[in-house]
């Protein structure tokens, strides 16, 4: 495949998976479609660290943009002396994948505290605070516990649930953005393959 073809892949892919994770986030806000949680600071504290909207949102529509646009391959070969450009162009395109990986690495870690922290709630004696901090993720192979949190209703499957698809949406982003930074540097040093050209070996 050519690389400037696999990288305009990742682009097009990594602009789905930073939008979902962008509403994934934003649905942590709104427990039960609820806005009166936020207000009242009742949230994870580690639903404010953006982990979706930041590390994986903006930080991985940035490279995203980049690998799409990288040149057309139309007019490539390998290791022709007219490639340099593109060349260049592709190992650029390392750098901006390890932007990518700065932030799908920091919403798979931010997405892993919040699921072994647990969601904030009202116990049952309407006393807010992490019900479940000390069980250091335990609670999450124990459903049964979850009623101890009666406020919000099913705050804890609504935590469990996105926070687990920001996790998996992280790690998705982290391995394509892995994947840019070898097709980039193969991409630079082989430069170009084409089908409509002669291909030569590096």
């Amino acid at each position: 495949m050519c690389f400037g073809k696999c990288a305009r892949y990742i682009g097009y892919s990594l602009v789905l998976l930073a939008v979902l994770c962008i509403v994934a986030n934003i649905l942590l806000y709104f427990p039960n479609g609820e806005t009166k949680y936020a207000y009242e600071d009742h949230l994870s504290r580690f639903v404010w660290y953006f982990t979706g909207i930041v590390g994986g949102g903006i930080l991985i529509l940035l490279p995203a943009f980049v690998f799409i646009g990288l040149e057309e391959d139309d007019y490539c070969g390998c290791c022709s002396c007219e490639n340099y450009g593109k060349r260049c162009t592709m190992l650029s395109s390392v750098l901006a994948a390890f932007i990518g990986i700065a932030g799908s690495g920091y919403c798979i870690i931010v997405a892993a505290l919040g699921l072994a922290e647990g969601p904030k709630c009202s116990d049952s004696h309407g006393v807010w605070n992490y019900t479940f901090a000390d069980t250091e993720g335990g609670y999450l192979m124990q459903p049964d516990t979850w009623s101890k949190c009666h406020e919000p209703e099913n705050i804890v499957e609504w935590n469990v649930t996105l926070f687990s698809i920001l996790l998996a949406l992280g790690g998705i982003e982290f391995i394509l953005c892995l994947i840019q930074v070898i097709n980039g540097v193969l991409g630079g040093i082989c430069g170009y393959c084409c089908s409509r050209q002669q291909q030569y070996d590096c």
